[in-house]
């Protein structure tokens, strides 16, 4: 089998697409230790720059000649084989310490991989290693942790959004096509718009969660981001057997009815008015590509984001109560600010809260009964600068948490640009049906070329 990478590529290309380098390991142009050496030349050449890669795991070689040998047997694992992927550090991978991003997390190994990683190697798929995370996964980003925040590909002065932060820049920054994340309020979205690939959270309970750190049950939700619609599909069908996403991919637009929720984000003081700009124009080309759009209403946005700012921080401060009370001189200023804002909270505003989700719920679904799914925007701006971080942390305006709350599933694609800045367009689906947002996110992508952008660095 020969050594020679695709397209002689240099240590600082980004690396091959999942299809690419699929279709050059099982002709034998290309062996999957090479593949793996490719990924390692490209985080070597310009990791210094974006800070989004934290530990390698020592498996990848053996794991790269078992996918070698195997696809030399004939023993084809599917079209992950051979392909790395890296992994949020809030996720158990076996062999590495899960840090959480926090000086106060023990440094003892995992004795096993979280079960959405373990799904993804038995598919044959190649573990790089751990990428960069917010505190907790709460607020960011911080300076002066034990690891510096990961920048944004596009412009290193930005920040990338959180708290998948180093597996959204990972995959901008090309040294990796797949990444694992979670997401309890925007956490795969929010950072996949701000730095332009595709972050997929799926309908809650789809994936797993097991081995993944909890910061509040009832809204967390593991996740793929990747480089293209397509690529997510594939991580989502192997981490949720059954989602049958990957074979919705390539059936276009054409007799969909989009329900597009403008008014839900349009009116928003906070709004940079390039992102409506966007998504309109998102709207428009779904529309020359066949959809039906009709403009919809959506539950107050501000209920929805109360329901689901009460449960994150009234379940943080129980799950981090007594870390922070032990051992608070190791926690960093913004997590422990965003912690004790749960003290004021009561179990009968918990109780409140959680109380309204079936009926928030409930509304959702009823404007999904007129289309096939919702557009929105994911976030409301561009990534801010790092300097604006500086006195503590910013309110970044989103529309993600609510489909934390409601548990239906959502996509951020790359949808253009603000100033240099990646935008990102949400989809929204029925409950189980991920296959429909990657559809309708397949389709936005054909029509457009902003996907295909990538940050030169």
């Amino acid at each position: 089998m020969s050594s020679l990478p695709l397209r002689s590529m240099s240590t600082a290309s980004p690396v091959p697409s999942v299809a690419e380098a699929g279709e050059a390991l099982r002709s034998g142009r290309l062996a999957a230790v090479d593949l793996l050496r490719l990924h390692r030349d490209r985080i070597a050449a310009v990791d210094g720059q974006v800070r989004a890669f934290w530990a390698e795991d020592p498996r990848a070689e053996r794991l790269a000649a078992r996918a070698d040998e195997e696809l030399a047997a004939g023993h084809d694992r599917g079209p992950l084989h051979g392909i790395p992927f890296v992994v949020k550090d809030m996720v158990d991978v076996e062999g590495l310490p899960t840090t959480n991003g926090s000086r106060a997390m023990d440094r003892v190994p995992a004795a096993r991989d979280a079960e959405a990683v373990r799904r993804l190697i038995e598919a044959g798929a190649v573990p790089l290693g751990k990428v960069a995370t917010y505190e907790w996964g709460f607020v960011g980003p911080e300076q002066g942790l034990e690891f510096p925040p990961a920048a944004n590909p596009w412009n290193t002065a930005h920040i990338t959004g959180g708290s998948s932060s180093g597996s959204a820049a990972a995959v901008a920054a090309g040294m990796a096509r797949l990444a694992v994340g979670s997401d309890t309020g925007g956490s795969i979205r929010s950072p996949s718009a701000y730095c332009g690939v595709v972050g997929l959270k799926p309908t809650r309970g789809r994936v797993p969660g097991e081995g993944f750190f909890t910061l509040s049950p009832k809204l967390d939700h593991p996740g793929p981001l990747a480089a293209t619609v397509a690529e997510a599909a594939l991580m989502l069908d192997v981490m949720a057997p059954g989602a049958g996403a990957a074979s919705r991919i390539g059936a276009g637009a054409g007799g969909l009815t989009l329900g597009y929720a403008r008014d839900w984000f349009a009116r928003d003081p906070a709004l940079d008015p390039r992102v409506l700009a966007a998504m309109d124009e998102a709207a428009s080309a779904l529309s020359l590509a066949g959809a039906r759009i009709v403009e919809v209403q959506m539950p107050g946005y501000d209920l929805l984001e109360a329901v689901g700012a009460v449960m994150i921080h009234a379940e943080g401060l129980r799950l981090h109560e007594r870390s922070l009370r032990e051992w608070g001189d190791l926690w960093g200023r913004m997590a422990t600010q965003t912690v004790q804002a749960g003290v004021v909270l009561t179990d009968e505003d918990l109780a409140r809260a959680e109380a309204l989700v079936p009926r928030l719920s409930a509304e959702v679904d009823r404007v999904l009964d007129g289309c096939d799914a919702i557009l929105t925007a994911t976030t409301l701006s561009p990534a801010p600068p790092f300097a604006a971080f500086d006195k503590g942390a910013v309110w970044t305006p989103m529309r993600t948490l609510p489909f934390n709350v409601t548990g239906h599933p959502a996509m951020s694609a790359p949808a253009g640009f603000a100033g240099g800045l990646p935008v990102g367009l949400q989809v929204v689906g029925r409950h189980g049906d991920e296959g429909m947002v990657c559809r309708v996110g397949a389709a936005f992508e054909a029509a457009t070329d902003h996907g295909a952008q990538r940050p030169v660095l």
